[in-house]
């Protein structure tokens, strides 16, 4: 039995972890949440218990804590999540803090689990979740073929921006509904309801976004670093789930059916793929649940070695919460801690 930290626990993410932790039954002795000073004094329910929420400081008492499951953003884990470290605990840290930081390793459970085994800092980073649901799709067909070139654009829902994200589309919607003039935006640089806005996190000199770079960069520490990968990444007026139209060219020639088959052996992965009945991933439908769905896979008309697919996952939960308690699962199953 463990002790378990949450940190950012009133956050869309954190309290995605408690759910997923109860759900799931991991071996909690003490669960203990952490938040910044405004939601201290706030109790969450765990197990059907009333759990206070304590404030993030750097006075706070961080003695026999084992594992600490963190979305608090990314410069508070920078600041705060070594310190939980060097108290013994080891960090799973849902921000881009650490991610690509030589001595941490980035974990995505199915695709790259022995990685957690070594991880010298006592913390160990979850990818972005545009990153988790698109390698996870590309994990077969790479130990299949070699996959040489990926191009991906992802089309990602608000809940990926946080809880303000999401009140802003409700917002939006409403004032649309009512027909009354909405709030301006304040999450988001243009209006999202009824919208595609092609820019997620900041612009950086080579023209692409900060969100299109983690994945580029992501997949090449978790899968390959020789994959040629780029990437749009696109904000949708959706509540939750992150869809993604990826093409794959492959090193070596196989057949749609072969790359069809890999993926059913995935760990994970489900495949939803019969066109004749209209049947493909949904975002809505990838509410709340585990896997990654791929449908709408297809060779390419433009290559004999390259292959088309339709990747769909919760962004939260697989995307997030979900693959950083897998990676306490492993530590835990492995006695990696």
């Amino acid at each position: 039995m463990y002790t378990v930290a949450v940190v950012g626990a009133t956050g869309v993410v954190g309290q995605e972890f408690l759910s997923i932790l109860e759900e799931r039954e991991f071996p909690i002795r003490q669960v203990r949440l952490f938040a910044s000073a405004r939601s201290k004094g706030l109790t969450l329910t765990f197990k059907g218990a009333e759990i206070p929420v304590e404030e993030l400081s750097k006075e706070a008492d961080l003695s026999g804590i084992q594992i600490v499951l963190s979305s608090p953003g990314a410069s508070v884990s920078r600041e705060f999540m070594p310190l939980f470290g060097k108290a013994g605990a080891v960090v799973i840290d849902n921000t881009s803090a650490f991610r690509m930081e030589p001595d941490v390793p980035l974990v995505v459970p199915e695709v790259n689990g022995s990685a957690a085994k070594n991880h010298p800092r006592n913390i160990i980073a979850n990818p972005n979740c545009s990153t988790i649901q698109m390698v996870v799709a590309l994990k077969p067909i790479h130990d299949l073929a070699k996959v040489t070139r990926v191009v991906v654009s992802s089309y990602q829902s608000v809940s990926g921006a946080g809880s303000r994200a999401i009140y802003e589309l409700e917002a939006q919607v409403n004032a649309f509904v009512q027909g009354i003039e909405a709030p301006p935006p304040e999450k988001f640089a243009h209006p999202i309801a009824f919208n595609c806005i092609p820019q997620i996190d900041v612009f950086m000199e080579n023209r692409f976004t900060k969100e299109e770079m983690k994945m580029v960069n992501e997949t090449h520490k978790i899968l390959d670093p020789n994959i040629r990968v780029t990437a749009t990444c696109v904000r949708v007026p959706v509540f939750r789930g992150h869809a993604e139209s990826v093409y794959v060219e492959t090193e070596k020639k196989v057949s749609v059916e072969d790359v069809r088959g890999a993926m059913s052996r995935m760990p994970g992965l489900e495949i939803v793929d019969n066109p004749a009945n209209k049947e493909y991933p949904l975002q809505v439908y990838s509410e709340g649940r585990d896997p990654v769905y791929v449908g709408r896979l297809r060779g390419d008309t433009g290559s004999d070695r390259a292959f088309n697919m339709w990747v769909v996952s919760d962004n939260i939960r697989k995307g997030a919460a979900l693959n950083a308690v897998q990676i306490a699962e492993l530590l835990v199953e492995k006695k990696w801690l």
